[in-house]
Parts: C-alpha cells; structure tokens; sequence
C-alpha cells in the first residue's frame, strides 16, 4: 500500500519515458541545415520554409558498391552525415555489398541497434554477448532478418560462391561504427606496445607487423 505524496506512487502513475537511442523529436521534421556549423549533439535544423520534398529521398543505395579491398565488402552508409531528412527521426539505413568470401570484420555500433535483412547471397553472421562471450550466429538465405544488439561486437561472411547484398536499418541517426582491429592495431596515436602485448599475448614484432596489415585495409 502507498501512501499519499510517496514517491513510488507517483512514479507508478507518470508516464514512463521512452528507451531509445535518440533523443524523441519535438517536430514534424528537422531537415539537417548543411549551411550551419553548429552541433550540439546532433544538428541543426533547415528553415521550413526551405525544406523540400527531395530532402526526403537519398539515392545513394541505388548502385552496388565497390568491394575490391581486402575485406572484399563495402558498406554504403545512409545516415544523418549524408541523408538530411533523417536529422531527428532516430533512424539511419545501409547497404552492405560483399564478393564471394566477403567479410564485414568484427565491429560495434555504440549509438544503435542493427536490423539485417539480406536481400541476395548466403552470410555467416553473428554477435558476441557481454556474459561469458558467447556467440550468437547463424546463416542467412535470401529474405532472412537478423538483429545485432546495440554496442555488441558482431560480424558477416559471405560464405557463398556469388555476390551478396544486405540492408541495415538502425535506431539511430548516427549509429557510429567501430572496427575492433583498426581500433586496436590502427589507433592514432598507437596504444602502448606493452598494452596489446600482455592483452594479446603476442611479441612485439608480431604486433607491428599487424599495424601494417590493419593499416592497409
């Protein structure tokens, strides 16, 4: 039983906010104003009186992308940075294109969950939990959806003899992304030799020759 003015009533009958990765719009729209410097955790709005109905539509995602790299995939970002009608909306999209044996290496998104549908191919794709490490992965056909949670470490292979094609869509306008081995092997300036040493359990010599590597992808 509660108690007239207890906090936990009243707590029990406000409207509990929303979890979500963005902040809820306060509009109809806020069209990102490229002309404007300012950001104050996120950006800008263009005037309405301004905005147009093709700042509504991105064609970005039309054409395949190049995967003629090392990784042998490419990802084609529709986020916030490129798409303007996006700003606010608390939504980004991607398209990822992989060659035969392509791999989108291990990698996180600090801002935002991560839905795959694959459209064409067949992927090995997978996460790793903060509880004991385990990994969570499957293979996609053509039609399958996939979900990586937000800021877990997760992945795609392309484990089929032919081209693949994936859509992502996040709860984020800027989901981020960071690769594991860039961020290790690539930082600027580098991390501490002795760091990746005791943390890899590798010498030296090994390390540097890692940093060439990373840094070339």
């Amino acid at each position: 039983m509660t108690m007239p003015g207890d906090p936990s009533a009243m707590a029990a009958i406000l409207p509990q906010p929303a979890k979500s990765p963005d902040e809820d719009a306060l509009q109809d729209f806020c069209v990102r104003d490229r002309d404007s410097n300012t950001i104050v955790n996120g950006f800008t709005c263009k005037p309405a009186a301004a905005t147009l109905a093709s700042d509504f539509m991105f064609q970005g995602l039309r054409n395949p992308g190049n995967t003629n790299n090392k990784l042998g995939s490419i990802v084609t970002n529709a986020n916030v940075g490129v798409f303007p009608g996006i700003n606010t909306l608390g939504v980004s999209f991607a398209r990822i294109d992989y060659a035969p044996y392509g791999v989108n290496p291990p990698h996180v998104h600090p801002r935002g969950t991560e839905l795959l549908f694959l459209q064409q191919g067949t992927l090995y794709v997978g996460f790793v939990s903060t509880t004991n490490n385990t990994l969570f992965a499957q293979t996609l056909h053509p039609g399958d959806l996939f979900v990586f949670p937000r800021g877990l470490i997760h992945f795609q292979l392309n484990v089929g003899k032919t081209p693949a094609i994936a859509l992502a869509g996040f709860n984020s306008q800027n989901p981020g992304v960071t690769q594991v081995a860039k961020a290790v092997f690539a930082s600027n300036p580098p991390i501490y030799d002795a760091v990746i040493e005791r943390a890899f359990q590798i010498n030296p010599k090994l390390i540097q020759q890692l940093r060439d590597l990373i840094k070339q992808t």
